[in-house]
């Protein structure tokens, strides 16, 4: 059977540094993979940058390959990552300068083409989302390591599936298939029990990395290598599904995959099948991601032990508030983590958070440190932070915009130097949301008891820019029959008070048994701003699951 065994070894910049080598000695693979980037990361990549020209690639990376190189090449695994960055032919030059100097005979190539930051005066960075045919043409002129700036992290495997199985640009249910299979991959151990709203469902202490077959119809199986940790079943892979998307169609530069078809089976012991994925023309524009410098910032974290909490964070305000005129955008969160008659002072204590943002660093720097400080011995009985304020970081603003897809030069870099243009697709179909599909048929009428949400079901939740994304799904037929009526948007708003009075929208998943609810704008600027508790969103799922609703006696 012709089957592309394809894995992963990194879900962020700064994941588990012995993946590489442990997804290369733990049983046989292809290609390995390697998913670098994020948001955020490339507003650090933008720093580095501008600090040293020749920097803007994950340098971790350059360390796995180090130990590893040689135990890919021995074993014919190649190689494909987004590690490139801000400067993915910078990574190339790099990685050979590495091979020379191990004796490693290895072809590298790259991809490029992302980087529009000169068109966009005063960014940072702002890097356009290519698609895996750039990947493609580099593996079939025969590279061995292929290194990207930003790709999609799903075009890390549709590449070199599309390579692998000779798919055209029109396949578009084979190619939303690895669209699919790559996006579970592409957050490394969060497909293997890692994050897992039931991660008591298996030993999850060191989760192994996935890997997916691929076969040439475009249908998949998720799992793992033999003897490694945590866990691969249908929960760990749905709930990977359902992270980070928005409605049942997920566009992407090569396909709009519908998560609406996707059919989940277990295969056996960790090994879940995915199949029936259908995919859609792609859309006549491509994402971009601009990354700017939004100002300074600085904060402070009062504690406010025992009594009187309420009336000592009012103290607190009204003694700032005189510096604070100036601040340009000041946020204060009291943190009712006391409890009456604590057992211990850290129990018996409230958290007062003050956040300020200025374009002056200035404004929040040493005037509001100073002032906090000077409150020591003048203010609230038992006054303490739990740090000293500093003099204010640069904070980072994303931007996702959107730009015609002929303003675009996606290019392979083969590893001969040959410079080869990936051809644009012809066809594209604006996006646009499917029907609401049907509400399954009611549970009968029984008794209710007060629980949480999170009894019966899962979620996970995270960012996108200043939105964010709560999946939710049910373990059973049953309890997807009363999730599915009874967490509407509004009960959402109702349950998660700061969505209360944002826009907040509901996308069913049937096939899933699932919810997607993207809540716009509750990040604010994004997650490097950090203008929330949880700037990322990522236990905003969890919170969720924490709340008491009247749920049936029969699902508990």
């Amino acid at each position: 059977m012709n089957v592309l065994r394809v894995g992963n070894a990194s879900g962020f910049y700064g994941d588990r540094f012995d993946a590489m080598r442990e997804m290369l000695t733990g049983g046989p693979l292809d290609v390995l993979t390697g998913d670098y980037l994020a948001e955020l990361t490339m507003l650090i990549l933008g720093r580095d940058r501008l600090k040293d020209p020749g920097a803007g690639y994950a340098r971790t990376f350059l360390r796995q390959l180090e130990e590893c190189l040689g135990l890919a090449r021995e074993r014919g695994v190649r190689i494909v990552t987004n590690a490139g960055g801000l400067n993915p032919a910078g990574l190339a030059d790099a990685v050979r300068v590495l091979a020379d100097r191990l004796g490693i005979p290895v072809r590298v190539a790259h991809v490029e083409g992302d980087d529009l930051t000169a068109a966009h005066p005063g960014a940072l960075a702002a890097h356009a989302y290519l698609g895996g045919f750039g990947i493609a043409e580099c593996l079939r002129a025969g590279a061995d390591v292929v290194v990207t700036g930003r790709v999609t992290d799903a075009a890390l495997v549709t590449g070199p599936a599309a390579a692998h199985f000779g798919w055209g640009p029109t396949e578009y249910d084979r190619l939303a298939g690895a669209v699919v299979a790559g996006h579970v991959l592409e957050c490394g151990a969060q497909a293997t029990g890692g994050n897992y709203s039931f991660f008591q469902d298996g030993d999850v202490r060191r989760p192994g990395f996935p890997l997916a077959e691929l076969h040439a119809d475009g249908t998949s199986v998720v799992t793992k290598h033999d003897g490694t940790g945590g866990f691969v079943d249908v929960g760990t892979v749905t709930a990977q599904l359902l992270y980070e998307t928005h409605g049942a169609r997920y566009a992407g530069p090569d396909v709009t995959a519908r998560l609406d078809t996707v059919r989940l089976s277990q295969d056996g012991p960790d090994r879940v099948r995915v199949e029936g994925v259908r995919g859609e023309a792609p859309p006549p524009t491509l994402k971009v991601g601009l990354n700017r410098l939004g100002g300074f910032r600085n904060e402070v974290a009062f504690v406010l032990t025992g009594l009187d909490v309420e009336a000592k964070a009012a103290l607190v305000r009204a003694q700032l508030e005189p510096v604070l005129g100036r601040v340009a955008d000041v946020r204060w969160d009291l943190a009712r983590t006391d409890r009456p008659d604590a057992a211990t002072e850290e129990t018996a204590s409230a958290l007062l958070r003050l956040v300020v943002r200025d374009a002056d660093q200035q404004v929040v720097g040493r005037a509001l440190s100073g002032a906090a400080v000077e409150l020591a011995l003048a203010g609230y009985p038992g006054f303490h932070v739990l740090a000293p304020p500093g003099k204010g970081a640069p904070y980072g603003v994303f931007d996702a915009l959107h730009v015609p897809r002929n303003t675009v030069a996606h290019v392979a870099v083969r590893h001969d130097g040959r410079r080869v243009p990936v051809p644009d697709v012809q066809d594209t179909a604006v996006l646009r949301a499917v029907p609401e599909p049907p509400l399954p048929r009611p549970l009968p009428p029984g008794p209710v008891r007060r629980a949480p949400l999170g009894l019966v079901a899962g979620a996970r939740s995270g960012d996108k820019g200043g939105d964010a994304n709560v999946g939710v799904w049910a373990r059973t037929d049953d309890a997807w029959r009363w999730l599915a009526r009874e967490l509407t948007a509004d009960r959402f708003r109702e349950l998660i008070p700061e969505a209360r009075d944002l826009p907040v929208v509901r996308h069913p998943l049937p096939n899933l048994r699932a919810l997607n609810f993207v809540v716009e704008g509750i990040l604010g600027e994004g997650v490097a701003a950090q203008a929330r508790f949880d700037p990322q969103a990522k236990a905003l799922g969890e919170w969720l699951r924490a709340r008491h609703l009247d749920i049936p006696e029969a699902l508990l």
